[in-house]
């Protein structure tokens, strides 16, 4: 099967299910025709999404260069579907990229996508948080996301462009290292001591993990005295 776009998501401000003071554009749907897809800059002061037209809530933690665009695999949301028993349409996830034909999950960070004219670079997982957990509505999700383990990828956009359902997916750069999207997303929730390893995806490492990496180094220095 010819991996594809099934759809581009983009999500509008809304009132968060978590915090209610607080917008969120979690609930992403699909658009019709191209959509912009361009480098956001950094979180702070910066476009937030890589995808125009689609709001981030939370700078803080979410948007900027490293998470410019997310995307998550139509047979993951299949299987949701099937354990959950309830439609999921594109784009429940909160993700800009619906892909169907490809194991989102099985890239490294550093490999690299080309879609038209568009080039994004693998960079991370995507850990949930207490706005998903509100979303969808369901007892003990985090925990149960957490041990199913695929959890979508984080891209940055390496060439700029449009973007649109229907277009085919070239893996035109497959990283080297074994570091994959499912290593950082252990890395980062259940197997904490396994983060130091990610360093093993050298120059494919993005600046946001790296620097998450050093913190938690300083942290254990400081600790051990």
């Amino acid at each position: 099967m010819t991996a594809r776009v099934r759809s581009v998501n983009v999500g509008r401000a809304e009132t968060g299910p978590a915090k209610r003071d607080r917008l969120t554009g979690i609930r992403k749907r699909p658009v019709e025709g191209p959509v912009e897809v361009r480098e956001p800059g950094p979180r702070k002061g910066g476009l937030g999404s890589g995808l125009a037209g689609d709001f981030i809530g939370d700078a803080k933690y979410h948007g900027g260069t490293d998470q410019a665009v997310y995307a998550f695999a139509r047979e993951e949301l299949d299987f949701w579907e099937r354990e959950l028993g309830r439609e999921l349409p594109d784009g429940s996830f909160g993700e800009n990229l619906t892909l169907s034909g490809l194991d989102v999950d099985d890239a490294r960070l550093g490999d690299v996508w080309r879609i038209g004219d568009v080039l994004l670079q693998v960079t991370d997982a995507r850990v949930p948080c207490g706005t998903f957990r509100g979303v969808m509505q369901v007892r003990g999700w985090l925990r149960r996301f957490t041990e199913r383990g695929r959890s979508g990828a984080y891209l940055k956009v390496l060439a700029p462009g449009t973007v649109r359902a229907g277009q085919p997916v070239e893996l035109v750069r497959r990283a080297e290292h074994g570091v994959g999207v499912v290593d950082a997303f252990r890395a980062q929730t259940t197997e904490r001591d396994r983060l130091p390893d990610l360093l093993h995806a050298g120059e494919d490492l993005c600046d946001q993990l790296r620097r998450r990496i050093e913190k938690e180094a300083r942290a254990a220095a400081r600790r051990a005295g």
